[in-house]
């Protein structure tokens, strides 16, 4: 573990994407992508989510079976790309604090937009059979499932759609709590952020939001949302897309930085506490700001955390060990 500064922390970034189609250069040291292994671990970034993010297409078979395929490609590219490193698929939370004591990255499969899984309840089963361990419930668009903080007009979107979840994203919340797949309520509509939270057995997470008082975009947590996390246990991981971080008045005059990111942790932690508050980059999916373009950077957010007074065990749980906490409360509901 000499590679990883920091090393007495067990960092994880939640949300990361992958270039798509896969070149199978993830063990190499890239001057294009911001997440590749030698840069994680550089950065001192004990484990990362890696999601298969599919786009919102049209809502039908055709469609539907078309995206089902690239998921699971997706997450097959995931589980093959660790070959020939020092990472492996780490599904589990005791796998991945396993993988840290041995100084070897943990790689968590997950996938972005319940698109992937058309009206097709199976493929839970198929995504969480490849490691999988959170599905985000929609991306910008409605989906079969649930109403998108972002309709999408080139999809021809109604404002509305359902009203929040479909009876069917209701029975997709059941299957992932009996499967151990969390949750995801990030780029969800605020009406189906809170059915989710209230009919979820396990706590639900956002995985790479930001806080709405701060930045007024609608794919941010309002006040009255945080406080639902707080109340079903769930974390909101702030995520580094300057977009959700600072207006755009604010970003014309200057770079979104590492002390903008903080201040967004800062706020979740003062209303709901620092038990309910994470880190993601959405790195390779538009994250960036000044101070923290790539993962071998993560160090910044540790300094700045350390600068404003949070002490080492806050830190942990910040960078790691609430999601942890989120990954064992769904493995305790799905065990039964």
């Amino acid at each position: 573990m000499t590679d990883r500064p920091y090393s007495t922390l067990l960092t994880v970034d939640t949300h990361i994407d992958i270039p798509w189609p896969d070149r199978g250069d993830f063990t190499q040291d890239t001057d294009y992508r911001h997440v590749d292994l030698p840069k994680l671990r550089r950065g001192g970034i004990a484990a990362a989510c890696l999601v298969a993010y599919v786009g919102q297409g049209a809502i039908d078979p055709t469609a539907h079976a078309a995206i089902s395929r690239q998921a699971l490609a997706m997450l097959d590219a995931i589980n093959r790309g660790v070959e020939g490193g020092p990472a492996r698929i780490c599904p589990l939370a005791a796998d991945i604090e396993a993988a840290f004591h041995e100084g070897i990255t943990a790689i968590v499969p997950a996938v972005e937009n319940g698109y992937a899984m058309g009206e097709d309840l199976s493929l839970l089963a198929q995504f969480r059979a490849r490691g999988a361990r959170y599905m985000t419930l929609t991306h910008n668009g409605h989906n079969a499932l649930a109403d998108s903080a972002r309709p999408m007009p080139a999809l021809n979107d109604p404002e509305i759609r359902h009203g929040g979840l479909s009876g069917l994203g209701r029975e997709a919340i059941a299957e992932m709590n009996r499967l151990g797949l969390m949750v995801d309520i990030s780029h969800t509509a605020r009406s189906t952020m809170m059915q989710a939270v209230r009919l979820s057995r396990s706590p639900v997470l956002a995985t790479h939001s930001c806080v709405r008082a701060l930045c007024d975009h609608p794919r941010n947590l309002d006040d009255e949302q945080l406080d639902a996390l707080r109340d079903c246990d769930g974390v909101v991981h702030i995520t580094a897309v300057d977009a959700f971080l600072r207006p755009r008045e604010i970003r014309a005059q200057r770079p979104v930085s590492v002390a903008d990111y903080v201040d967004h942790i800062d706020y979740v932690a003062a209303r709901i506490g620092v038990r309910h508050v994470g880190i993601s980059s959405d790195f390779d999916g538009g994250g960036t700001i000044e101070g923290w373009r790539d993962a071998a950077q993560s160090q910044a957010l540790t300094a700045e955390l350390r600068r404003r007074g949070y002490d080492h065990d806050q830190i942990a749980a910040i960078w790691g060990g609430n999601f942890l906490r989120l990954l064992r409360a769904a493995e305790t509901v799905a065990a039964g």
